[in-house]
């Protein structure tokens, strides 16, 4: 090879090696030609940290999310006292009276046990509430004009309320209801009544198994350990005043206990 081509050729691939950054075949100190050269990259720089993001805002407390509640251990049947003055004591003072967990203020029944007639309304009203005694205010006005049509005033009644604290919006669960109803019939057995008068819707379908508007005019099947007490219904007093068309049905039912006397 030679002529002009290969001195250009020569020239050609001196001008490469000195582009790639080769300006000698032999450096003037001698070379390990086995020994790696230290890497010549510069040392990565160091990233800089992310700013930290904001702190979120918490959300609501409408949003957040709930623990499951803990359901309470379960409780055996609660036992009711057998004697007369414990249960009334039981009554005014046990945190596991049923229907006693709906107000701290108890309104406890009034009277003799041994009274001929009993009156009985399922809780106490807005009124009993406040004023820590059943048939208060107006409604306690028309009941003792309801009873002296029958010849009897309400200091010779047994007066009491199955619960002794007003369910929120005057109505209870079916739990409730359960334990209630045990509490009726041991009530009912203590008291020992010869007549009973039913007052109010909720306490003639708990006790009587019926609904106010067939009561009317009737003495109601009312057992207690096989023992018939003549028993009338009719509409809370407190329901009479808001609605004066009913006390004629009020009516029908009391004339029933002066029947035969």
């Amino acid at each position: 090879m030679g002529g002009q081509k290969s001195a250009l050729l020569a020239e050609s691939i001196c001008d490469w090696w000195s582009l790639a950054g080769v300006d000698g075949l032999v450096g003037e100190e001698p070379a390990g030609w086995l020994v790696l050269p230290p890497a010549n990259d510069a040392a990565p720089p160091k990233l800089k940290a992310p700013a930290a993001e904001p702190e979120a805002m918490p959300l609501p407390a409408a949003l957040q999310r709930q623990e499951a509640p803990v359901a309470p251990a379960a409780k055996g049947p609660v036992v009711f006292p057998e004697d007369w003055a414990a249960f009334q004591n039981w009554l005014a003072e046990d945190p596991d009276v049923p229907g006693s967990q709906w107000d701290a203020r108890r309104v406890l029944p009034t009277g003799n046990p041994g009274a001929p007639l009993m009156l009985f309304t399922a809780w106490p009203e807005v009124d009993d509430q406040r004023d820590g005694a059943l048939f208060a205010g107006p409604a306690g006005t028309l009941l003792d004009a309801m009873l002296r049509a029958i010849g009897a005033s309400r200091a010779d009644c047994y007066v009491a309320s199955l619960a002794i604290t007003r369910p929120p919006g005057g109505r209870c669960d079916e739990r409730d209801t359960a334990e209630l109803d045990r509490l009726l019939w041991h009530h009912l057995r203590l008291a020992g009544p010869e007549r009973l008068l039913l007052i109010g819707s909720d306490i003639v379908r708990m006790a009587a198994n019926i609904a106010l508007a067939d009561a009317r005019g009737r003495l109601l099947d009312v057992n207690q350990d096989g023992r018939k007490m003549e028993t009338v219904a009719v509409a809370h007093p407190a329901m009479l005043l808001a609605r004066p068309a009913h006390k004629a049905a009020a009516w029908d039912s009391l004339k029933l206990f002066n029947r035969g006397r």
